[in-house]
């Protein structure tokens, strides 16, 4: 217990890393997940096509080596240059945000196309039709994958140490080293991403349940 509670600020330092991480990937990620789900729905081939090659291209590869192309790949470009941080962040929303058009895609898919047809009789465009008929409806349904989804990017942000991020991960590991108390230490590291989760997956069924009661 000695062990655990001189590393436990160490750990939620890093913790307070990988949170922030996390929040701001899963929004950008969802940003790009909704852009390129449109995109797949859109009248327009080229559009078609360019949304599917992104997101075959990070679902057909491994998070790791995303990681490390954004990391040391881009910014071996004059052009470019990214803290670890920033690469971290960008890793994981465009991961993430591959999964969510997919999601988002699927969800929009599954409202009755007759709901479309009436409210273009009622008089809404295209554009108002998706954002006040279409996708309030398809999030209901998303929701729940939604949700599964973000809690695998926020196991992916463990990875992230590999570039010398000092989360949660990356501050338990030289814990371990440190104090030769690897078994204690990954033990505490796991029972705080899963206290996490277990949150994060309260919050979202606290949501869904908001959603059904409307």
């Amino acid at each position: 217990m000695d062990v655990v509670k001189a590393a436990f600020p160490y750990l939620m330092d890093g913790l307070q890393v990988t949170i922030y991480i996390f929040f701001i990937a899963i929004i950008i990620g969802f940003i790009i997940g909704l852009v390129v789900a449109l995109m797949r729905l859109a009248p327009l081939k080229i559009l078609n096509w360019i949304a599917k090659i992104f997101v075959d291209a990070i679902r057909g590869t491994p998070f790791i080596v995303q990681l490390f192309f954004i990391y040391f790949g881009l910014n071996t470009l004059s052009f470019i240059s990214m803290n670890n941080t920033t690469a971290g962040i960008v890793t994981v929303a465009i991961n993430a945000g591959a999964y969510f058009s997919e999601i988002i895609r699927a969800g929009i898919q599954s409202i009755d196309k007759g709901q479309s047809e009436a409210a273009r009789s009622l008089g809404l465009n295209s554009v108002q039709t998706m954002r006040h008929i279409i996708l309030p409806q398809a999030f209901r349904r998303m929701l729940p994958t939604i949700t599964n989804q973000s809690i695998i990017s926020l196991k992916d942000t463990s990875l992230l140490s590999i570039i010398g991020i000092a989360d949660l991960t990356q501050r338990g590991q030289i814990q371990a080293t440190a104090t030769y108390q690897a078994f204690t230490i990954w033990l505490t590291v796991g029972i705080i991403y899963f206290i996490i989760i277990y949150l994060l997956s309260m919050l979202a069924s606290f949501v869904e349940r908001r959603f059904e009661l409307r």
